[in-house]
């Protein structure tokens, strides 16, 4: 009879159904669907950890956009002026500006408008 190492195969097993908790179906309770899941989920998590990175960033782009547009400015000419000026601050900062306080990103507008 050969070895098998039965006791970390399981534990590997249950390792893989605890964290398929949630799935449905069968990819919950079948170690065979479930560590496929797994894996893929995986690797979802790991593609959408950088897409997040992409996606909020052209949430600001927008937000800057159409606070600027307000403004009587389009969103590449602010980031221009900005960038003549010396003005360094961040797409996520301008866009937070935009959003909780108008009247500073108004300011930051005006003061850039102007040179």
């Amino acid at each position: 009879m050969r070895a098998r190492n039965r006791p970390a195969s399981r534990e590997r097993r249950r390792r893989v159904l605890r964290q398929a908790k949630g799935y449905w179906g069968k990819k919950k309770n079948v170690f065979r669907f479930a560590h496929n899941q797994l894996k893929k989920g995986l690797v979802y998590a790991y593609i959408h950890r950088r897409k997040k990175k992409r996606e909020f960033r052209r949430l600001w782009i927008i937000r800057i956009n159409a606070a600027a547009r307000a403004l009587g400015l389009s969103y590449s000419e602010l980031i221009h002026r900005l960038k003549t000026a010396g003005v360094n601050i961040n797409r996520k900062m301008l866009a937070d500006l935009a959003v909780t306080q108008p009247a500073a990103f108004e300011a930051v507008v005006r003061s850039v408008h102007a040179a």
